[in-house]
């Protein structure tokens, strides 16, 4: 019994079997400018019984655990959240996500002990992820719960939108779910905690990893691939945004960039919200081209090491016409932009959401019904930009098949928001095993190779 408590403690640091939620929202609420550790909700009954079915799954876990190996006990903790997803669909969908951050913040959540498949693996900007899954910003938007995410066994995280000084975000309600259309609409307006609390954050835990590094001893073997970068064994990226009332775009982005580069792996310019007024008008050829100038020009002025300056990536809105595109794709070539994220909500209506009496509800549009819509954009840019630049396929993934889809489209890396919020952590190694079987079912050897492979 006390080895099957050993065993328990390595996947646990407390009873970690809460889930994502069906109700995450595309943001957090909080506009402090310090950087306080995240509070859980207060629940009555339903938190009560919330906590008693964890504490159930968890006691039945440790009975568990003693007879199997540990992949498989790893196995088993995922696929029990899917017990405790029903339990959130009983709370405010922002109430609901500010509990899953943190839950994962606290480690209150599966941590992945399997080895990605050698077939996921792929380099991208220098850096090496082990997958090319990732978290889409919005979800840790003060970058409160880094760790415990990139420990679910994502290849990547990207924190934000951050703006520079903390701001409330629109007014609540704020948040909808469309639940049997496995969508949900939100016009959170870039609520923040600002870009000095996000730093706070990110230097601590930067700190802890390097203390980690030059006091522990490795046990992988010295030729094993390593994975990961700034954020230790997985990908971080930073979200850059702008406060509502400044009339300054560049300035707030280049502060992002001074503040909290140094931290990142890679940043984003975000430029594609539909809740910020004016912010998408950023878009056109010469507001894009002069920005991205001006927030290159920061970053590359700042001093860095061997590993040269973090990666300028856009992220882009689904909403634009053939000539829009082609004016993006054309800055993107010119001032060598390092990648495009493909793409924001979208303030459409797509079938079969439009039928449904909460789509009437104002802001941006995730989850299922985005899906063809981002990724016919991501193909044409994909098209547009002639392969040369790495582009994120971001919009409607729920499946392994989905990420196959966008990685074919022209994406070398995709991101999952919504998907993850109905589905909970359950749905992280779903999507990789299954990726990897349609990979090897077409005959690709990596990730790499299907790239791109419906535009050839």
């Amino acid at each position: 019994m006390f080895m099957a408590a050993r065993k328990l403690s390595r996947h646990f640091s407390y009873p970690r079997l809460i889930s994502t939620t069906l109700g995450a929202a595309r943001h957090s609420s909080s506009s402090s400018a310090a950087a306080p550790a995240p509070k859980i909700p207060h629940f009555s009954k339903k938190g009560r019984l919330l906590t008693g079915a964890t504490i159930g799954l968890v006691i039945a876990g440790g009975a568990y655990v003693s007879t199997v190996d540990e992949a498989t006990f790893c196995g088993w903790l995922f696929s029990a959240t899917k017990l405790v997803n029903p339990f959130f669909a009983l709370l405010d969908a922002e109430v609901a996500h500010r509990l899953a951050v943190s839950a994962a913040a606290r480690g209150w959540v599966p941590r992945e002990k399997r080895t990605d498949s050698s077939i996921l693996g792929l380099e991208v900007w220098g850096r090496k992820f082990s997958n090319p899954v990732g978290l889409a910003a919005g979800f840790d938007k003060n970058a409160e719960a880094v760790e415990g995410l990139l420990g679910m066994g994502f290849g990547f995280v990207e924190v934000g939108s951050v703006t520079p000084v903390p701001q409330e975000g629109n007014p609540k309600p704020r948040i909808f779910r469309l639940r049997q259309e496995g969508a949900i609409i939100n016009r959170c307006g870039f609520n923040s905690e600002g870009i000095v609390a996000v730093a706070k954050r990110l230097g601590a835990q930067h700190g802890k990893r390097k203390l980690d590094e030059t006091t522990g001893a490795s046990t992988s073997p010295s030729d094993e691939v390593k994975y990961g970068g700034k954020a230790g064994p997985g990908i971080l990226g930073v979200n850059l945004g702008k406060n509502k009332t400044s009339e300054d775009a560049a300035a707030d982005y280049v502060q992002g960039v001074h503040t909290l580069s140094q931290y990142a792996d890679y940043l984003v310019i975000n430029v594609s919200s539909p809740n910020t007024p004016g912010l998408r008008m950023l878009q056109g050829r010469k507001q894009l081209k002069d920005l991205v100038k001006k927030v290159q020009a920061a970053r590359d002025e700042m001093q860095w090491g061997e590993e040269g300056p973090p990666p300028l990536l856009v992220k882009i809105a689904p909403d634009l016409s053939k000539e829009d595109l082609e004016d993006i794709a054309a800055v993107a070539l010119a001032l060598r932009l390092d990648g495009l994220i493909i793409s924001n909500t979208t303030i459409s209506r797509p079938e079969p959401a439009s039928k449904n009496p909460g789509a009437e509800e104002s802001g941006g549009l995730s989850g299922k019904p985005l899906f063809e819509l981002s990724t016919n954009i991501l193909k044409e840019m994909y098209l547009l930009t002639r392969g040369k630049i790495p582009l994120i396929g971001c919009g409607g993934i729920t499946s392994g098949e989905d990420a196959y889809k966008k990685i074919r489209a022209g994406a070398t890396l995709v991101q999952l928001y919504t998907g993850f919020a109905y589905g909970g952590p359950a749905l992280i190694p779903q999507i990789k095993v299954e990726l990897a079987e349609c990979l090897e079912r077409d005959g690709f050897k990596s990730t790499v190779e299907a790239v791109g492979a419906d535009c050839r």
